[in-house]
């Protein structure tokens, strides 16, 4: 009778053992990998602003408005940096920690829908950077009076960034969302489909809402994203159990 009174504290002892070696782990690996981008830090920003300063006038420039924003911006640039590129391995940590109370149908799900979420948020920061950026930077500066001198802010061009960057790759997630209150049971294939109109609709609202004031920059982002609504709608119909879409009706 004693083992069994104890056993349920031990068990949670483990449990919150295995999650801070686990949290430990994850911390180390972040910081190990923004040491070794310190050094790179300037190299880092030089290549995030690439974007704007190609699509500045002859001579133009950017300036830090905080006299200590030259130093702190890249160090800020770096931490990111370390954190996106080290996302995997985060993940990884935390996948370790809760697959082995998952059933093996579940790590079955979990684990591709999980992989899928990290390659889709970074194929969305890499249409932004390539595509997007430059797109939205040649159509401001075009369209910037001639006795307007740009100057932007190291600070806040970074800031800009990296909201643009969080937008794009959360936006990309639209695919793995569907697949997953499909499976929940919230929804089915056959009505995302049939609520395509109004999915529309809501992508061209929440794209005017998360990107900057300009006509570019939301359709850039609204357009993938409907493609990334049928591919979810593709993608549900494939993990979704067929009762979802043939439910018997009450005359059966």
């Amino acid at each position: 009778m004693q083992d069994a009174d104890t056993a349920p504290p031990s068990r949670l002892v483990d449990h919150l053992l295995e999650l801070r070696s686990r949290l430990l782990r994850a911390v180390v690996g972040l910081i190990v990998v923004f040491a070794a981008l310190m050094p790179f830090a300037d190299r880092l920003y030089n290549r995030l602003a690439a974007p704007l300063i190609s699509k500045l006038p002859e001579g133009g420039h950017m300036i830090a408005v905080d006299p200590a924003g030259g130093f702190f911006v890249p160090v800020k640039l770096a931490f990111f940096a370390a954190l996106f590129l080290s996302a995997p391995w985060l993940l990884f940590q935390a996948w370790s920690f809760v697959a082995p109370g998952l059933y093996a149908k579940e790590k079955k799900l979990a684990l591709p829908l999980l992989v899928s979420a990290v390659l889709l948020f970074y194929a969305g920061c890499a249409f932004a950077y390539f595509l997007v950026l430059p797109a939205v930077f040649g159509f401001l500066t075009r369209f910037t009076p001639e006795v307007v001198q740009m100057m932007p802010d190291l600070g806040k061009y970074v800031d800009f960034v990296l909201v643009i960057f969080l937008a794009f790759g959360a936006s990309f997630e639209l695919p793995i969302a569907l697949v997953i209150l499909c499976l929940l049971g919230w929804v089915t294939p056959k009505q995302l489909s049939e609520w395509r109109g109004y999915a529309i609709v809501g992508i061209f609202v929440v794209a005017a809402i998360i990107t900057p004031p300009d006509v570019v920059s939301q359709m850039m982002l609204a357009v993938p994203m409907m493609v990334l609504y049928e591919l979810g709608i593709i993608a549900a119909r494939m993990v979704a159990p067929k009762k979802t879409d043939d439910a018997p009706t009450a005359d059966a």
